[in-house]
């Protein structure tokens, strides 16, 4: 009888290594809303403290020129696998409402950011932020406070001038749109007006080492990208130095273990990969712009560090078209990216704008838009840091 037990002991072993091995391989996907007609875009996500995901995207019959733009809501509950209907989240009437961010800070408030486009064009951009104690009930939460983060970078003119002269000198092509966009950013270098507005949130703020806060924002109107800095929890913001290179916006920011903080931006010249740029002082401060190994067809990205300390990013990965999304993984603070396997792969469609957390069970949690010949709608998924690496 003994002998029969220790026969079947390794067996058992292997078949419960198989299961555990398999749970945390574990990937589930699914719409958040049916297919819808309206452009739906840029959503934003959060695990609450009772453990249910809460998304934010905008709404409407298009982007910065339709005024009937709007940032909606739904949430899962904990231990459900269907998503709420949608809710109103936020709404300036007569004026678009963009790009959304979430997060929930040290106090367990939720803040939602995203730009108000006041004239229709990018430049004309300000960004808003609600905060909130109450957004575990059920329908959308219940601010509290509602205010502007207005900006007052430093003079950059003369070293923005500078570097966009040195792209207008550059023997390397440029389109007749790159030329026109330099041209206006240098007619506009030293005008306060577009210094100070057009400053867009994309991906959601990361709380440094001290407790200093780094909201990432970007302008269309230099295609460039800043960081709104906060020493106060959140009470006042100002201005760091700006990344300044054409083309590097809508910064995903981590911070190394030594303190470096990373800044991994979009694509939006000619380079055709992630744009990386470093900071040894907090983020007030940044180094020269290079590029990743990470091709960048011009969209947007996220990343978040694990609990492990690994450090997961999503993108597109390719340099042409937003039909291939991948979630990519580095054990060595994205010094390398060793793994990567794909969310999405297809010959059409676009699949894009990435938002990315971890919560507190170690699942990693993604939503994006999903974009197709139906419709669109926002698309959330599910999965482990070990169904990365076992590849596609």
């Amino acid at each position: 009888m003994l002998m029969r037990y220790s026969s079947i002991l390794p067996a058992l072993c292997c078949l419960l290594y198989a299961v555990s091995a398999q749970a945390q391989t574990q990937f589930s996907s699914e719409l958040v809303f049916p297919l819808n007609d309206e452009h739906n875009h840029a959503p934003g996500i959060v695990e609450c403290p009772n453990g249910d995901l809460l998304v934010s995207w905008y709404r409407g019959s298009g982007e910065r020129s339709a005024d009937d733009v709007r940032i909606l809501g739904a949430r899962k509950r904990k231990g459900e696998d269907k998503w709420s209907g949608e809710f109103l989240m936020a709404d300036t009437p007569g004026f678009p409402d963009c790009n959304t961010a979430m997060w929930i800070d040290s106090d367990q408030r939720l803040w939602l950011f995203w730009p108000t486009i006041i004239a229709n064009t990018w430049e004309s951009a300000v960004t808003n932020y609600v905060t909130s104690s109450n957004y575990q009930g059920t329908g959308p939460p219940r601010w509290q406070w509602k205010d502007q983060i207005y900006l007052k970078p430093e003079n950059f003119e003369k070293e923005f001038l500078d570097h966009v002269n040195h792209r207008l000198g550059n023997k390397q092509p440029l389109t007749k749109k790159q030329l026109g966009f330099l041209q206006l950013a240098k007619d506009t270098a030293g005008d306060k007006m577009f210094q100070r507005m057009g400053w867009m949130p994309r991906c959601k703020p990361t709380v440094l080492e001290g407790g200093r806060i780094l909201l990432p924002l970007y302008t269309d109107t230099y295609s460039f990208s800043i960081m709104a800095v906060s020493d106060d929890q959140g009470k006042t913001w100002y201005a760091s130095k700006p990344i300044i290179d054409y083309g590097n916006i809508q910064p995903a920011v981590l911070q190394r273990s030594d303190g470096t903080v990373v800044a991994y931006m979009r694509e939006n010249g000619f380079q055709d990969y992630i744009r990386i740029s470093e900071s040894t002082d907090g983020g007030l401060t940044w180094s020269k712009v290079k590029n990743s190994v990470l091709p960048n067809p011009g969209s947007g990205l996220d990343a978040v560090k694990l609990a492990s300390g690994g450090w997961v990013l999503i993108y597109n990965d390719s340099i042409r078209g937003r039909n291939t999304l991948a979630v990519s993984l580095s054990e060595d603070e994205g010094r390398t990216w060793r793994w990567t396997r794909h969310l999405e792969r297809h010959e059409t469609g676009r699949y894009h704008y990435p938002a990315i957390i971890q919560g507190s069970d170690k699942t990693i949690h993604a939503v994006y838009t999903y974009s197709v010949k139906d419709g669109k709608s926002i698309k959330h998924a599910a999965f482990t840091p070990e169904w990365i690496k076992a590849g596609d």
